[in-house]
């Protein structure tokens, strides 16, 4: 299982993004059948100038041990930046699909273009990092929020 564990972490660092990854955390399960990786406990994702904090993360595989997703739970933090987008906020959960570039953003999203000088707020916010678009939905308590500054002329 020891074995498992250390070929799967190598598996993902290099193919999780075709990058160099850093994935630590207080402990490590690989769950061999499921084809997943979980990281417990101060689980810190890092790539290139990227980074993400968390509670806890769980990389996902295919059956050909790609990695195809991953997702971050507790108190998730984060930083992304891709060419000239460059994101900071923070969210109860996020998940990733590598594939679409996409992240979504569940419970007590935050989210700040720092390029656009803008910062949004829901419920959920669906960032596709290939195209820069985002959607933002809220809800009763708590509506999807819009914030910018605008230069008087």
């Amino acid at each position: 299982m020891h074995f498992f564990k250390i070929i799967l972490l190598v598996m993902l660092t290099q193919a999780l993004f075709a990058e160099k990854v850093e994935i630590t955390s207080t402990s490590m399960e690989a769950e061999e059948l499921k084809k997943e990786i979980h990281f417990i406990g101060n689980a810190k994702i890092k790539k290139g100038k990227d980074w993400l904090h968390a509670d806890r993360a769980i990389v996902y595989f295919d059956d050909n041990n790609e990695t195809k997703k991953y997702e971050a739970m507790g108190s998730v933090k984060f930083e992304f930046k891709k060419d000239e987008k460059h994101f900071k906020g923070s969210a109860d959960k996020v998940e990733y699909n590598i594939a679409k570039s996409l992240y979504v953003l569940i419970g007590k999203a935050i989210l700040d273009d720092l390029v656009k000088n803008s910062h949004l707020k829901g419920d959920k916010i669906i960032l596709d990092m290939s195209t820069g678009s985002v959607d933002v939905k809220g809800n009763r308590k708590e509506p999807a929020k819009f914030i910018f500054e605008m230069k008087d002329k």
